[in-house]
């Protein structure tokens, strides 16, 4: 179901053209496919990055720079072929469900040869993003490059398996993504915890500080 911007005004990414993620017709032949994740429901502290998906920073940089101008390769996004598909429906209380919408789009995106470029969205949605690509790739044939301040492999969260510090954990255990495929940068902090980083260490998982 096509539902635009699921909060604010509807507007695509950098003035790229809608399509209708129900009629492949429209995107299956494009190079890239923006697909907006509007879901906070996996925040333990700050909500609000349901948000991000509402393409308001793309519309500055229209007004600005104007949205046919290239990019210092000289490319632009329509010689691209980027399409906007607009936001899946992520109902908030429902989060179960709202990462099975995701990675259905993903997926579908991924098994039409057109690369999915996700705004999200708390870091929950990493699961269902590389897991709806894994589905086409094939199960730990995707390769992983992280950038966070934090591992995000908790093994639950306030009692959940889901939420916005445990996805690349659940990416992991599921053999979506393989450990040694799985590059983190950045961490920094009090966490993971020793017995969290020693899992990952088991796994194969490589990180920088």
């Amino acid at each position: 179901m096509h539902i635009g911007n699921l909060y604010g005004p509807d507007a695509t990414f950098l003035g790229v053209p809608a399509a209708d993620p129900d009629v492949p017709a429209e995107w299956s032949t494009s190079g890239a496919a923006i697909i907006g994740a509007p879901f906070d429901g996996g925040t333990s502290h700050r909500p609000g990055c349901r948000f991000g998906p509402k393409r308001f920073a793309s519309r500055i940089i229209c007004r600005t720079t104007g949205c046919g101008r290239a990019s210092p390769s000289g490319r632009r996004a329509e010689d691209l072929a980027v399409v906007d598909l607009g936001d899946v429906e992520m109902p908030s209380g429902d989060t179960v469900k709202s990462l099975r919408l995701l990675e259905e789009r993903v997926s579908a995106v991924a098994a039409a040869g057109v690369i999915p470029i996700v705004l999200g969205g708390d870091h929950t949605i990493a699961l269902p993003d590389v897991t709806g690509v894994a589905r086409h790739v094939g199960w730990g044939r995707v390769s992983v490059i992280h950038f966070d301040a934090h591992a995000d492999t908790g093994d639950t969260q306030m009692g959940s398996l889901y939420g916005h510090g445990t996805p690349m954990r659940r990416l992991i255990e599921s053999g979506a993504c393989r450990g040694d495929r799985f590059l983190q940068i950045g961490l920094r902090g009090y966490w993971p915890e020793p017995a969290t980083l020693a899992w990952m260490a088991e796994q194969g998982c490589a990180h920088s500080r």
